[in-house]
């Protein structure tokens, strides 16, 4: 899609959000993800296939190639590449736009074995050039979206890297673990650069001896000068799901944490995934025993938050639009439209 050919973005109410369009496939969705151009929706299945709708014509096709789940997705800024990493710890390289005549899965184009464990987060640089994966063997690696080569490998993780994300300008990597370490690596010498303490979202039971919590998702704001980086608080019984989600905002610059969000009656909650809206509006993608869509702005507790019909495990913002695609455990994959309904 062009330039030209974007239509513009609808007057967004961010109170009146509501489930617009849905979609049940066979087996639980695990992640999602919008294509750069807005015209598909992919998401992650707990069968290891990767399932995709087309939102203009409401056609399907399926993506087959892991062994295991995958939460790693990830395009070409044409949307003409898909690249998908999964918890086997293969790396994926696809045609995207396939759609095979004869109604068989799509075959992957390159497969990389990328690293020895589960491959928890799959980020794209801005240019397009390059992609990184964070594995259970707590590297950090680097690849060639052209060729498929491994570019550099990054060490320095003590607990298992759980989410990545480029600054926006595309000079640093971010890179966030289980014991809340964030690591702010130089892509030009490979170097560790600082640390962003994000601890609050770690939890550790001597009972138990199990770390627990994480930096599980990481986003910027529109500008670059906020990261908001997301988990999991109050966590007083790891086993049974017992926390409260939690986020904690940095300045860029300072490196230090300016804000911290919290929400008002969602226990046993986590969130996945957070976007920045482009007038500053964080949204969080929650999962737990009860879902929701979670709105926040520079106060600390939420502004609107809006329970979904199912557990999802991932969330994803339109690149053109004012929608929210969700991945549920009930087979769904739902679209919320941020605006009225139409009546």
């Amino acid at each position: 899609m062009s330039e030209e050919t974007v239509p513009p973005t609808p007057q967004r109410d961010i109170k009146a959000s509501h489930v617009a369009r849905e979609w049940k496939y066979s087996a639980p969705l695990v992640s999602c993800r919008y294509d750069p151009t807005g015209r598909y929706l992919l998401a992650g299945s707990m069968d290891f296939t990767i399932q995709r709708w087309d939102l203009q014509e409401d056609l399907h096709a399926s993506f087959a190639g892991h062994q295991s789940w995958l939460r790693g997705i990830g395009f070409s800024a044409d949307g003409q590449q898909l690249y998908s990493a999964g918890y086997e710890g293969k790396l994926c390289f696809w045609d995207a736009t396939t759609l095979p005549s004869d109604g068989q899965p799509v075959k992957p184009t390159r497969q990389i074995d990328a690293h020895k464990s589960w491959i928890r987060w799959l980020a794209m640089h801005p240019n397009g050039q390059l992609l990184a994966t964070a594995g259970n063997d707590l590297k950090v690696k680097l690849w060639s979206t052209e060729t498929g080569d491994l570019i550099q490998t990054l060490e320095g993780h003590e607990k298992h890297i759980y989410s990545l994300i480029f600054h926006p300008n595309g000079e640093a990597l971010l890179s966030g673990d289980l014991q809340g370490v964030v690591n702010q690596w130089d892509l030009s010498t490979g170097k560790l650069v600082r640390t962003f303490d994000a601890k609050p979202l770690h939890a550790y039971k001597n009972g138990w001896e199990v770390d627990y919590g994480g930096v599980r998702c990481m986003t910027f704001s529109p500008d670059g000068q906020l990261l908001a980086c997301g988990g999991l608080h109050k966590a007083t019984n790891a086993f049974a799901g017992e926390q409260e989600p939690l986020v904690l905002v940095f300045d860029w610059e300072s490196g230090q944490q300016v804000r911290t969000h919290e929400t008002t009656g969602i226990p046993r909650g986590i969130v996945w995934r957070l976007v920045y809206e482009d007038d500053g509006t964080l949204v969080g993608g929650i999962g737990g025993d009860t879902s929701f869509l979670v709105f926040w702005n520079e106060e600390q507790t939420e502004i609107h938050k809006m329970k979904m019909p199912n557990t999802a495990h991932d969330m994803d913002r339109h690149p053109h639009d004012i929608s929210l695609a969700t991945a549920h455990h009930d087979g769904y994959l739902r679209i919320t439209r941020m605006e009225q309904k139409d009546v």
